[in-house]
């Protein structure tokens, strides 16, 4: 089936985090034969930090940041069988969806792709006139990067028709463990752009256990926190590179994951982190969020941290064999349970059993 998409950046990662959802997805989507194109605006200098070519998989049209050019990429909706908006484009997303879907056959399946459950239910929740509120009884479908049931029954509450969460996954293609790399060797790593929804735990979960830990060496990396002030034994690498996320992960002795506020609060939402640092085999340490049992088992396959203090307790007793056998255990459970290839099955069979005329039309 021919799949129109419309999201924020397939081939840039900078400030964009759902780029590893989109390409793992994507690709193992094709791979089951969908022809598809990604329509991405030309904002937030994401084409300067290109970080991969466009796809053999996947055709992607980068549109200047202007109403015309908006309107003339939402025209070619009407050629596709399934049509989707995704949250967070990042340039005029209300008028976006209005235009996309205008344009979208009667016939073609409607999809809301939101990667920000959270963040967009507040918005709704502030905005009884919010366009996307007003959009939903003509979208047949909402797929969320997660959230749970809790997300499900809010956006049932709303007015969406259906709701099914597409959980973050591993794409083992591009996430794999690799040699231990010197540039990133540290006893604790974190990875993640600085965000007001983040900072604070950062700050409880990173940096507070840093200040206390100072014979220990913490790597800090995402864009944003260049103005911070940092303990004296966080290095600061800046923007990591897709590239080197394998050797960043593999590297030092744990890593860890530190949720947003709105999805540790609403649980169900792994970040893309916890299955790039799982496939790379590294040993994972999270702040703890409901429904982590569901993708990895703690104690066992990863390391759970209520606050800091926890995390200073497990960077004390973590020992090298230990971490080690956290990081295969992790390793083995994301390839047989939670690849973008079991995404994307599961995808199929969604858009396939919703979208009939679409596929006896090809």
């Amino acid at each position: 089936m021919r799949i129109a998409f419309y999201g924020s950046s397939l081939v840039s990662a900078y400030w964009n985090g759902a780029a590893t959802y989109y390409r793992g997805l994507l690709r193992a989507l094709a791979a089951r034969g969908h022809e598809i194109t990604f329509y991405e605006p030309d904002v937030y200098d994401r084409q300067k930090h290109r970080d991969i070519d466009p796809p053999v998989w996947c055709k992607v049209v980068v549109y200047e940041g202007t109403v015309e050019a908006l309107k003339r990429v939402a025209g070619e909706a009407a050629a596709a069988d399934i049509v989707v908006k995704a949250s967070g484009v990042g340039f005029e997303d209300d008028l976006l969806l209005a235009e996309v879907m205008a344009s979208a056959s009667p016939a073609a399946l409607k999809v809301f792709w939101d990667v920000d459950a959270p963040a967009t239910l507040a918005e709704l929740k502030s905005n009884p006139d919010h366009p996307l509120r007003r959009a939903l009884c003509a979208l047949e479908l909402v797929l969320t990067y997660g959230g749970g049931d809790p997300v499900v029954e809010a956006y049932r509450a709303i007015g969406a028709r259906e709701c099914i969460p597409v959980y973050n996954a591993l794409d083992s293609e591009t996430h794999h463990p690799v040699p231990a790399d010197l540039r990133f060797a540290a006893d604790l790593a974190f990875l993640g752009n600085r965000l007001p929804d983040r900072e604070s735990r950062v700050e409880e979960f990173f940096l507070g256990p840093a200040a206390r830990l100072d014979g220990r060496k913490f790597l800090l990396g995402g864009a944003g926190w260049h103005d911070k002030s940092l303990p004296a034994n966080v290095a600061y690498i800046g923007h990591v590179p897709t590239a080197d996320h394998n050797a960043f992960n593999a590297t030092p002795s744990a890593v860890l994951n530190v949720s947003r506020a709105s999805m540790a609060e609403n649980g169900f939402s792994p970040a893309t982190r916890v299955f790039e640092a799982a496939g790379a085999g590294a040993c994972l340490i999270t702040d703890a969020w409901e429904g982590i049992e569901l993708f990895l088992k703690p104690g066992e396959e990863v390391l759970v941290a209520r606050d800091g203090r926890d995390v200073i307790e497990l960077l004390r007793d973590l020992t090298p064999a230990n971490a080690k056998m956290i990081g295969e255990r992790a390793l083995g459970r994301v390839l047989s349970e939670h690849t973008y290839d079991h995404r994307a099955a599961e995808v199929d069979r969604i858009f396939r059993s919703r979208a009939p005329r679409a596929e006896a039309a090809e």
